[in-house]
């Protein structure tokens, strides 16, 4: 039988196979020998060995499409990044960070500032144009009055999301209203394994519908840079791409050169000023950290 991890814990994988319902399993000796981990979201063939109390192992992982090592998670078509658009404030170079980890891994990641219903159009007009100028999608959404909710939902249709953001920003609420078997399921599993359900330890995978799901990940409050260069940093803020060319340097990093078409475009107000600076200062932590 095939399905798809949706929980790992203490050794233990929890396996939606669709109409059939979670089975829990154990992972065969093997994975170990190969030094393969499963993971939330891996696809996989299992075993049946009792129906009644839905238990199996699982025999083989199915190949990934890809696999993220901060949130921890396999096949993932997307990540829905979640801030709140105040209480608390919106931690730009937190959320940059984050854009630019997904950025790094390939995964296209949408915005969703959540508490909509507590600031000014103005602000959010401010929160769109900077995101949505640096080629991202943006949404609004308020879990307190359901507003947006349905955006979301259909964003979700057919793929695997990644749901992050900080703590505080309401997105165990927003979970909650676009899976409301979340705290049911969680609640069946963590039952079983006589575990209560405090804050997300670890990444949690819930359908949605048959080939929609959700994987709530620990909450953040802080992301390192990946392992990269700090000359790949530029590739990761998209809106640079369509200046990078014409900078009088080639392999131009955007800061003390002459005629470099980037500073250009943020004189002229098409870059903004908070994602640069963020830039500016990630360039000089990954500068630093080749030093040590």
């Amino acid at each position: 039988m095939q399905g798809k991890i949706i929980k790992g814990i203490a050794g233990f994988y929890y396996v939606h196979a669709g109409e059939s319902g979670v089975y829990e399993c154990k992972a065969k000796g093997i994975f170990r020998n190969q030094k393969v981990k499963p993971l939330v979201g891996d696809d996989v063939e299992m075993t049946v060995l009792d129906e009644q109390d839905k238990e199996g192992n699982i025999e083989e992982i199915l190949p990934r499409k890809n696999e993220l090592i901060r949130p921890a998670v396999a096949n993932i078509d997307q990540a829905l990044v979640i801030f709140a658009a105040a209480k608390p404030k919106p931690n730009f170079n937190l959320l940059d960070r984050f854009l630019i980890l997904m950025q790094y891994q390939q995964v296209p990641a949408v915005i969703c500032f959540n508490k909509q219903d507590i600031v000014t159009e103005q602000e959010l007009g401010t929160l769109r144009d900077t995101y949505i100028s640096a080629g991202y999608e943006v949404r609004f959404t308020s879990a307190l009055d359901q507003t947006g909710i349905g955006e979301i939902r259909a964003l979700l249709k057919g793929k695997t999301t990644a749901v992050a953001g900080p703590s505080g920003v309401g997105k165990s609420s927003l979970i909650n209203l676009l899976s409301p078997e979340a705290g049911m399921e969680t609640g069946d599993i963590s039952r079983k394994i006589e575990r209560g359900r405090h804050t997300t330890r670890h990444s949690e995978l819930f359908a949605i519908d048959g080939n929609s799901y959700i994987c709530d990940t620990p909450g953040f409050s802080s992301i390192y840079l990946p392992d990269m260069e700090k000359e790949e940093l530029g590739g990761c803020f998209p809106e640079f791409r369509e200046y990078e060319d014409s900078c009088r340097f080639q392999g131009c990093a955007h800061i003390h050169e002459p005629g470099c078409a980037v500073k250009e475009a943020l004189s002229e107000g098409r870059i903004s000023p908070v994602r640069y600076e963020n830039y500016k200062l990630l360039y000089e932590e990954l500068k630093n950290r080749r030093r040590y």
